[in-house]
């Protein structure tokens, strides 16, 4: 059965909420594990009653964890296979400049649950679920927005979130679909669209994978150091990780490495002048480990099974999008796709995530709404913030006000004119554990909050793997001040606080 969370929002005030209704045909569910003791409403309609009765759009928001942008067949990588995500994109647009609002779990989940970024309430890196998150915040939260709507919210996956005093993701306003972060998840929104629903309905379906990449490197080195095993939570992903690392079936170590194995990126090598603090945050045991043991081959080994890992999530997103198409209801559902932040790749000789190069903060932001959205169109352009955008773009979709007190925007503009004029945003705002980001049309600058350079300013149009520190370079410091003064009004404008250690005069 779902968990009920209290239908009552956390806030006063009345919203009208809709009584159209969205039906589903009844299948039966008895035995089934992830989904014990689901209750199913009477007798189906057929899929063309069920599209005729509901005019307001279901919502499905899928979140990967660990999944960075490139990490798609469809954005030209050759190394792996993702006909679901592919087929998404084939069906909607695709946004090429979607960042997270924070390049780890709980800050950026946190992010696209509430609309704002997580230094609102002072959270810049992972922490405990009692962390404080205020009443007015969870109340513009995205089960609660939808809730009030008239909508069915419903979660189902990893949730990592904070403020949540126990009480999980209800604390945000959602029903809890399964605790299975696996096929159990893939599986129980399969029955879900099978149910006969009296309401609209949002649903999140948050996998875990490709986040199982992360212990091949806590492996090696607590192997290497006769340690005992950091992070025990199953052993399922240990399990997950060895299978990703695993060679094809007849295939010689000289072939695989020859031929079927992706190399190291172009980007492998520390920047000449990177600042000294983006290996101070974050940088526990492991990481330094890797940096200085593995050899190249290991590199290439982490970037197969991550590879393989992403591979396997995509395919039980492409499950989750089947069981959607064979209930009748794709016509009917907006279908959102994005991760909670990247994973470094071997670029810079990193793996794991919490840094501000655009392997651990640009993520995938796929938007697909048939009758609505481009098929097939890729924005190349536009500045998204899934930390702040995902909610007004929800919202958007599904016809509900966006609450004033948020900074986000809605895309749905841009997914559906190829009329590049709108009014958008000229850069954005990523915030990290020790460092702030502000990435603008061309450029993207960071500032850390100590060492010396405490700043890198690169070029993404003409130094794509983030090489080369314009900052420490006299000719560009004109172009330097602006984009601290950018970082600042960014904050000024939107009514956040800049700390003052991230400020540059």
């Amino acid at each position: 059965m779902i968990q009920k969370a209290n239908d009552k929002s956390p806030v006063d005030g009345d919203q009208k909420r809709s009584t159209r209704t969205t039906t589903r045909r009844d299948v039966l569910l008895a035995g089934t594990a992830a989904f014990a003791g689901l209750s199913l409403n009477g007798l189906s309609k057929s899929p063309t009653a069920r599209a005729e009765s509901g005019t307001r759009s279901n919502v499905l928001l899928i979140v990967t964890d660990q999944q960075h942008a490139g990490m798609m067949s469809c954005a030209g990588n050759r190394w792996l296979n993702t006909p679901a995500m592919d087929g998404l994109a084939s069906r909607g647009v695709r946004f090429e400049r979607a960042y997270c609002g924070n390049p780890v779990c709980v800050p950026s989940r946190f992010s696209m649950m509430t609309g704002t970024l997580p230094s609102r309430i002072g959270m810049d890196r992972n922490g405990p679920a009692s962390f404080p998150v205020t009443d007015s915040i969870l109340q513009n939260s995205l089960g609660y927005v939808f809730r009030r709507a008239g909508y069915q919210t419903v979660y189902g996956g990893k949730v990592h979130l904070p403020g949540t005093k126990g009480k999980g993701v209800e604390a945000y306003g959602f029903d809890v679909l399964t605790g299975d972060e696996r096929e159990g998840l893939a599986q129980a929104c399969e029955q879900f669209f099978e149910q006969d629903h009296e309401r609209p309905f949002l649903l999140v379906a948050s996998f875990i994978n490709p986040h199982d990449i992360c212990y091949m490197a806590i492996d090696a080195y607590t192997k290497a150091r006769n340690k005992p095993l950091m992070y025990p939570k199953s052993d399922r992903e240990r399990e997950c990780m060895a299978e990703a690392l695993q060679l094809p079936s007849g295939v010689s170590r000289k072939e695989f490495f020859d031929n079927l194995c992706p190399p190291i990126p172009d980007n492998f090598e520390i920047p000449e002048y990177e600042p000294p603090a983006a290996r101070d945050t974050d940088w526990r045991d492991f990481r330094q480990y890797v940096q200085e043991n593995w050899s190249e081959q290991d590199w290439r080994m982490h970037r197969w099974a991550y590879a393989r890992l992403t591979e396997r999530v995509d395919t039980l997103i492409g499950r989750v999008l089947d069981g959607l198409r064979r209930s009748g209801l794709a016509e009917n559902t907006t279908v959102v796709l994005t991760s909670d932040h990247g994973d470094m790749d071997a670029a810079h000789r990193m793996e794991h995530k919490s840094m501000p190069y655009e392997e651990a903060t640009h993520v995938p932001f796929i938007v697909s709404c048939p009758g609505t959205t481009r098929r097939g169109y890729v924005d190349r352009d536009h500045l998204v913030s899934t930390g702040l955008d995902i909610i007004p773009t929800l919202c958007d979709f599904a016809g509900i006000p966006t609450p004033g007190e948020l900074a986000g925007r809605s895309v749905k503009l841009l997914t559906a004119s190829p009329d590049t004029r709108f009014s958008w945003r000229e850069n954005l705002v990523v915030e990290n554990e020790g460092s702030r980001v502000l990435v603008s049309r061309r450029y993207k600058y960071a500032v850390y909050d100590h060492g010396e350079p405490r700043e890198m300013l690169v070029d993404l149009e003409s130094d794509k793997g983030e090489m080369n520190n314009l900052a420490v370079k006299p000719r560009y410091a004109d172009l330097l001040a602006r984009h601290r003064r950018w970082l600042r009004d960014w904050y000024d404008e939107n009514g956040e606080k800049l700390d003052k250690k991230y400020v540059v005069i």
